[in-house]
């Protein structure tokens, strides 16, 4: 059997079919522009595609052939967005595999030429069967099959042989689609909440909704959602809620196809300020549009994601456990279990005692061996959530629970995250409604506010845990020590609650805390920690990040702020956490140590008692004297060391600690001046990072070559320390961390960094330009440059503040430019949050003095402005 119509023959027509397919295309976003229902959209792609399809069918394929042309997956539930992939099945009779083996082809040549570029397979039913049977994809593409031309017996033979009692069970089709969903959820963090989210693949994402469509047609042969209504699986409002829900995934998905010209479906920061402005959001005084947008997908994949957890639950009862339900088992008069699951004794149990909305969190936490909620009862509780009023909240009772439910020994985390996703907690604190879904568009928080939250939540438990009382160490020793945990995880819950309003957050929330406590019934002292900790929840870590904390003032005057130890204490846990949960990738060994070492020794101050501070000559001869008792009792080292120390000024005592200062001694008076420079480097170091000392002559562009080389290398920059001694002779000590925010310790990548550094210090006219690209989510945000000058009068500096947009070779471009002003760098804290650089440079003139000439200070910052625009921002 041959084709009477060779694919050359139809070349001349392959120009008009693609013209039909952009002018389709065209007409589509037209009514899309025009407000027409995406829902009607798709299906109207699909009948367009199916038109085309069918008639080259005709053309190709010779009349009356033992074959069908099907479409499969998406196409078959046509449900085609812009650029979804045409999926189709060619089924054949066995007979004519080889004589339509060249029409086949032809038609698939066809497609192609046309710019389809279908996924495509050629089948018998035999094979169809064979396959789906071992391979839950094809299984699941084929029930969503659907005919649109030829032999229709073929069709329904494959349905057949494809059918339920052949292959595939319902209940083994179900556990193996759950499972395909729980990895899937795992591989994308088990959290819908990612600042790049995939609205197909993340959880309560298009494909949770195709999960429930794929089970209901498997087990009740369900052709459109609604038929779970029918079923008694759905109600009429969640029907309409999944429907709606699908219908605006459906929007962002049809407008990214469109915005990119190819399948896409994740929503990555190159397009999502451009969709909220096609979505028609227009940027506030306190959330720009971009933020709204993105705060509307996630509080409807929030609400997918419930439907799909409880019409989950409602299938396994109704597929795997059909009548093995277990019979209740009494727990109180309003709740019972029921085969491991908690549930009312009947639904009128909320009506009757809306306080049993929060009680079912607290028996979930006292009965540790139940598994969940019962479906019907997250039912329950999401019809009655608009029970908890301004009438609940003011219940003595109700107040009770829930202090009941923070101060249960295990299950915090559990219950806070359920009473989340059911929509109760947003119901009883109205303020952390605000907060559900809402994202700040950068790179440093990586989730919405609440998901932030309740993540923070988790770390304050985790200090409980005895199991992982290796993982944070002093943590886990203050938390066992505290005296309320409780105050500190109301702290935790309201420390963001006031994101996205109009004024300082930390203190609106503050405000908020106070009185949800006092109302609440603590004592006044406990209500006012819970306030000053939400108020001050910042203070810790502005304080490593901005500040010197090995300048005695410094830590005098943070805990004069903090006033106890207790406090101290208190905010300490909370600062880990909050840090731990912001951004985990960023949170590292050095983060980990500066914070305490703050800790430390603001707890030893407190302890001295504030009016009793420690000068700075006090603290640098106990460092002196350490020094020297870790050096030993060879006399002979012990006078060349403090002839040494003799040109060293104040600050190379005051900012390393003993075990520093001995290692970069001996290193010193070791060193052949014949032979630099010299470069080491210890893996591992108190302060939690890779320290890296250069021993060398002061020269023009050393920080710049330095920093350049370390950029080039992938290393993160810490924290750098400048000394220049009274011979012209500079140490410098770099702290840094590899990529991924970890210590280096492979030997191979020691010897290449201290080899790239002698080599390019070395040099005396190097060119060396940083070659690393900048992340592709860094162009989308738009940072302006800010430098201040703060005056350091006690330590004879100033302190320079540099707010710009991270990118490869700024830390050169700063350092050529003091060393094109004459300026001396001694100290810089360096801190990159998300693609924001927020670094501090403690400078001074040539002559190691602060720089009070405001005309210098000036050409200083406008140097740093015009060498930052020639880094280039890609």
């Amino acid at each position: 059997m041959s084709s009477a119509n060779p694919v050359h023959h139809l070349s001349p027509i392959i120009g008009r079919y693609r013209e039909r397919l952009r002018t389709g295309a065209a007409a589509l976003f037209e009514r899309f522009d025009h407000g027409i229902p995406v829902t009607e959209l798709v299906e109207d792609h699909s009948r367009l595609i199916d038109r085309i399809l069918c008639e080259l069918w005709e053309q190709i394929v010779p009349a009356g052939a033992p074959a069908a042309l099907v479409a499969v997956g998406g196409y078959g539930r046509q449900e085609l967005h812009p650029a979804s992939d045409v999926d189709i099945l060619v089924l054949v009779d066995p007979q004519a595999v080889a004589p339509l083996a060249g029409p086949l082809e032809e038609l698939i040549t066809l497609l192609f030429d046309i710019g389809l570029q279908p996924g495509h397979s050629v089948r018998t039913v035999a094979e169809c069967a064979s396959i789906a049977a071992s391979d839950i994809t094809v299984i699941t593409n084929l029930i969503e099959s659907r005919l649109l031309t030829g032999e229709a017996e073929l069709f329904e033979a494959m349905r057949r042989a494809i059918a339920p009692e052949r292959v595939w069970p319902s209940d083994a089709f179900f556990s193996a689609k759950h499972r395909e969903q729980e990895a899937r959820w795992h591989k994308y963090g088990d959290t819908a909440y990612n600042l790049e989210p995939n609205i197909k693949e993340n959880p309560g994402g298009l494909r949770d909704i195709q999960m429930i469509a794929w089970v209901a047609k498997r087990h009740f042969a369900a052709e459109t959602l609604h038929d779970l209504v029918d079923h008694g699986f759905l109600t009429e409002d969640e029907h309409r809620t999944l429907v709606e829900g699908q219908a605006h995934l459906w929007r962002i998905r049809f407008a990214l196809h469109r915005l990119t010209g190819r399948r896409e479906d994740r929503l990555l920061f190159d397009y999502q300020r451009t969709l909220a402005q096609q979505f028609r959001y227009s940027d506030g005084p306190n959330n720009l549009a971009v933020e709204q947008f993105m705060q509307r997908y996630y509080r409807t994949v929030m609400e997918l994601n419930r439907l799909n957890e409880m019409l989950l639950q409602l299938f396994e009862e109704a597929i795997l456990l059909r009548d093995r339900l277990g019979p209740p088992v009494p727990i109180n008069r309003r709740f019972q279990c029921r085969s491991g699951y908690l549930e009312v004794t009947d639904d009128g149990v909320f009506r009757r005692s809306p306080r049993a909305l929060l009680e079912v969190f607290l028996i979930l936490q006292t009965h540790p061996e139940l598994q969940g909620v019962r479906a019907s009862t997250i039912r329950l509780i999401r019809e009655h959530r608009h029970l908890i009023d301004d009438t609940f909240r003011a219940d003595l009772r109700a107040r009770s629970l829930f202090m009941e439910i923070l101060r249960q020994p295990i299950g915090i985390n559990r219950a806070l995250r359920r009473m989340n996703r059911y929509g109760v907690l947003a119901a009883y604190i109205p303020a952390f409604a605000n907060i559900v879904g809402r994202m700040q568009y950068d790179l440093f928080h990586v989730y919405t506010v609440d998901e932030h939250t309740l993540f923070l939540l988790r770390n304050l438990r985790r200090y409980t845990v005895p199991e992982l009382t290796d993982e944070l160490p002093l943590c886990t020793a203050i938390a066992q020590k505290i005296p309320k945990l409780e105050l500190l995880y109301l702290a935790g819950l309201f420390h963001d609650i006031a994101k996205g309003r109009q004024g300082d957050h930390s203190q609106l929330g503050a405000r908020e805390a106070l009185e949800f406590s006092r109302l609440h019934g603590l004592s006044d002292f406990d209500a006012g920690l819970v306030a000053w900790l939400v108020e001050k929840h910042l203070l810790m870590s502005i304080t490593v990040q901005r500040k010197d904390i090995g300048d005695p003032q410094v830590v005098q005057a943070f805990a004069a702020e903090v006033g106890d130890s207790t406090r101290l204490d208190y905010l300490y846990l909370l600062t880990v956490a909050d840090s731990r949960a912001t951004n985990p990738k960023r949170w590292n060994s050095w983060r980990d140590a500066l914070l305490r070492e703050l800790y430390h020794n603001a707890r030893r101050a407190l302890l001295r008692g504030l009016d009793n501070p420690q000068a700075q000559d006090e603290l640098i001869e106990g460092k002196r004297s350490e020094a020297l008792r870790l050096l030993g009792q060879d006399d002979q080292d012990r006078a060349a060391c403090q002839a040494l120390w003799q040109g060293f000024n104040r600050d190379f005592f005051l900012h390393n600690s003993p075990d520093e200062i001995v290692w970069q001694t001996r290193l010193v008076l070791a060193a052949d001046r014949q032979a630099l420079p010299l470069v080491r480097i210890r893996p591992q170091t108190a302060r939690g990072g890779t320290e890296i000392f250069i021993y060398t002559r002061d020269s023009q562009g050393l920080f710049a070559r330095t920093t350049a080389m370390l950029d080039q290398l992938g290393l993160n920059i810490m924290g750098a320390r400048i000394l220049t001694n009274d011979d012209s002779m500079t140490l410098s000590s770099y702290q840094v961390l590899d990529q991924g925010g970890t210590q280096v310790e492979d030997e191979a990548r020691l010897a290449e960094i201290q080899n790239a550094l002698e080599s390019v210090l070395a040099d005396a006219d190097p060119s060396l330009e940083v070659a690393r690209r900048m992340p592709r989510q860094y162009k989308h945000f738009p940072i302006e440059t800010r430098v201040s000058f703060t005056a350091d009068e006690a330590n004879r500096r100033t302190v320079m503040r540099l707010t710009t947009l991270d990118r490869p070779g700024l830390l050169a471009a700063v350092g050529s430019v003091f060393e094109a002003c004459g300026i001396r760098l001694s100290n810089a804290k360096i801190a990159t949050i998300g693609a924001e650089v927020d670094d501090i440079f403690f400078i001074t003139s040539p002559e190691g003095t602060q720089i009070t000439c405001e005309e210098a200070l000036d050409c200083l910052q406008q140097e740093i402005h015009r060498h930052l625009e020639r880094v280039p921002r890609h």
